[in-house]
């Protein structure tokens, strides 16, 4: 049966960050993911974590100005220090919150940087940061995302993330597939994940159109959960959706699977 942690940077905004916590736990979640945690101090949110007994079980390195439109920096040329510093603040987080996985964003592709330049810097970055999460005992997951939300993305298909796999040549490097961006750019969802499930380290999800709930839009969740289960993947489905209404009105599709 799938498990599904809870994306606290989408999920119960009705209130502040650090109070979704709470909301989570008596929600039913087990465990929970976010974007970015660090507008909180990482001792505030493990003592957070701890009082409610939750795990964290995913966050971004940090991506860079997101309000100024950044969507990451893996692949920026002159961002490298940057780019290196955020991994080390990552680290001691997810060291902090006994995370055990954390996300790379590509970025948007730079207009003013020659493509081999880009790549380079990419693989380079990826090296880097599956290195040193390696030596910390953290794994890295890397994501495609869809182009009609975020134009310009690096990375926008599943083939695209894993030809850069085989150029990184890294065995701490896998794969976040998310299936409301992948159902957007390529559908193929249950035989997608069958065929790369040894190279999945976390998937998340949203319906479509909307990025809302499962049940508000076109995917047959209930059937690919079991795909999912049949596959063998036994990880984390992070619930990365924006809610149509207030967070708990809508959580009656995962409650069968949180008791």
């Amino acid at each position: 049966m799938p498990k599904f942690s809870a994306n606290l940077s989408m999920l119960f905004t009705e209130v502040g960050f650090g109070d979704r916590f709470e909301r989570a736990a008596k929600a039913g979640f087990k465990g929970v993911e976010c974007q970015f945690p660090y507008e909180l101090p990482k001792e505030d949110i493990a003592q957070k974590l701890d009082r409610y007994r939750l795990q964290m079980v995913l966050f971004n390195i940090p991506a860079g100005s997101w309000a100024a439109g950044e969507r990451g920096l893996a692949c920026l040329p002159g961002r490298e220090s940057e780019f290196r510093a955020g991994v080390g603040k990552a680290i001691e987080y997810a060291k902090a919150l006994k995370c055990p996985r954390i996300n790379c964003l590509a970025g948007l592709t730079p207009k003013n940087a020659p493509a081999n330049k880009v790549r380079q810097t990419l693989v380079s970055n990826l090296k880097f940061a599956a290195d040193a999460l390696q030596k910390a005992g953290i794994t890295l997951v890397v994501e495609a995302l869809n182009d009609k939300d975020v134009p310009g993305f690096y990375l926008t298909r599943t083939r695209d993330a894993l030809k850069l796999f085989e150029e990184v040549k890294h065995p701490n490097l896998f794969l976040q597939y998310d299936i409301y961006h992948m159902q957007i750019m390529e559908g193929n969802l249950a035989e997608t994940i069958r065929k790369n499930v040894g190279r999945i380290g976390h998937i998340q999800l949203a319906d479509v159109p909307g990025r809302h709930e499962p049940g508000t839009g076109e995917i047959d969740f209930p059937g690919l959960f079991k795909r999912i289960d049949e596959a063998g993947y036994t990880g984390w489905i992070g619930c990365e959706y924006k809610p149509a209404g207030v967070t708990e009105d809508g959580l009656g599709w995962v409650k069968p699977y949180l008791k």
